[in-house]
């Protein structure tokens, strides 16, 4: 059994075991939002399918509008209009105008456009005080070209993705299936919250918050309830709980009596690591249980989340097909001190904001109690602040930071 890994290899073995899920959902486009593509999209259309306009105004010619202005205005005999979605079906001849509205497709022998600012009606013609141009013209398949690529495998759907995909013509979608993952608590003083809490117990917070990682992730939770601390209980648990693509346990990985997700791998399971060189989060471990990838969290609040967010959330984004990675580091000023872990690496919660005078144009400072049993740390703060084996972090030094979500870089 291979252990106390660095997060560098740990990672790459947590990876190398994690496989994309085969399959693809048939989707409506209503119902895509954050989830991800499984085939490339070509459009279905050219968009604009014609020449359009950009502007409320006139289509004319430009050999007739040419030299236009305040004092030499040009007059034009309007011979109808063309509304969005009503083309005027005559033709623009010479010393003629049409009034047309903005994406309405260019009359024939119309070749520019001016403003209707750029104009004043009378009667039945229009004076022109500035040329029409054709720099207001939309030409045909200048956004979207009919068989052209725009949204490929691996993308995750966002609101602007899913706007593109219906103008490409799509009412449906291919997507990847979300990774259905068990999540089981362990430990005879968990119990749910809404119940009386017991002397020495504590609420069953692991399983909501690594849930909310998991479907903000792009998977699909399953919470498995929890189990008090016996070997057999854990393994009943899982054989009931059904077809799973990754299972999720918190607590009972370290090295005590009661550690009985250890115990049960080492007794039928394939284990591929136990412990990563890291704080918080040092004794998780990896296996394979019943033909089932399982990652074994650490039972304290603050060490499950990290544990998930550097390895649970790369597995999904793998199983997904993701193109974009889990996460990203930024540089900021540490205008804090941030204690390192002797030679483990620590990931220090931090508060993140953006400031382009500094380092990354980004600013960090911790939360205060770095204790991995404070959860607070992990809701007032947005990101992971790494401070490198052997290394302690000084205010005023440059860092790398993690954020946890949408930081603005």
């Amino acid at each position: 059994m291979r252990t106390s890994l660095s997060v560098e290899e740990a990672l790459e073995t947590v990876l190398e075991h994690t496989t994309p899920l085969r399959g693809v959902e048939e989707t409506p486009l209503n119902e895509s939002l954050g989830r991800v593509l499984a085939r490339d999209l070509q459009s279905l259309v050219d968009h604009p399918d014609v020449d359009n306009t950009a502007v409320d105004g006139y289509a004319a010619r430009a050999a007739d509008s040419a030299g236009a202005s305040g004092e030499n205005p040009v007059r034009l005999r309007l011979i109808g209009e063309s509304p969005a979605g009503r083309p005027f079906s005559g033709e623009v001849g010479p010393g003629e105008a049409v009034s047309i509205f903005t994406g309405a497709p260019l009359p024939a022998g119309a070749d520019a456009v001016v403003a209707v600012e750029d104009t004043e009606r009378d009667g039945e013609f229009v004076v022109l005080k500035k040329p029409a141009s054709p720099k207001d013209i939309r030409k045909k398949a200048q956004d979207l070209a009919a068989g052209r690529v725009y949204l490929k495998r691996g993308d995750l759907l966002t609101p602007g993705r899913v706007g593109l995909a219906a103008a490409m013509g799509y009412a449906r979608l291919p997507l990847a299936p979300r990774p259905r993952v068990g999540i089981l608590s362990t430990g005879d003083e968990v119990v749910e919250p809404g119940t009386p809490l017991p002397p020495g117990g504590v609420y069953n917070s692991n399983a909501y918050s690594i849930a909310a990682l998991v479907r903000e992730a792009g998977g699909e939770p399953v919470l498995l309830g929890k189990v008090g601390d016996r070997v057999e209980a854990v393994k009943e648990q899982l054989a009931a709980a059904g077809s799973l693509d990754l299972v999720l346990t918190s607590g009972g990985v370290s090295m005590g009596d009661y550690d009985i997700v250890r115990h049960l791998l080492e007794r039928e399971g394939t284990i591929h690591f136990w412990k990563i060189l890291q704080r918080p989060g040092g004794p998780p471990i990896f296996a394979e249980f019943a033909g089932t990838p399982l990652f074994g969290l650490p039972g304290n609040p603050v060490s499950a989340m990290v544990v998930f967010f550097l390895y649970g959330r790369p597995m999904i984004f793998k199983m997904l097909g993701r193109s974009d990675p889990p996460y990203r580091k930024v540089r900021a000023l540490a205008e804090d001190f941030f204690k390192g872990a002797g030679h483990k690496t620590a990931f220090r919660r931090g508060v993140l904001r953006y400031d382009p005078r500094a380092p990354g144009c980004h600013r960090v400072n911790t939360v205060g109690n770095q204790s991995s049993e404070v959860l607070r740390s992990m809701a007032s703060g947005n990101a992971l602040v790494i401070v490198p084996p052997h290394t302690n972090v000084e205010a005023g030094e440059a860092v790398e930071v993690i954020p946890f979500g949408d930081v603005q870089t």
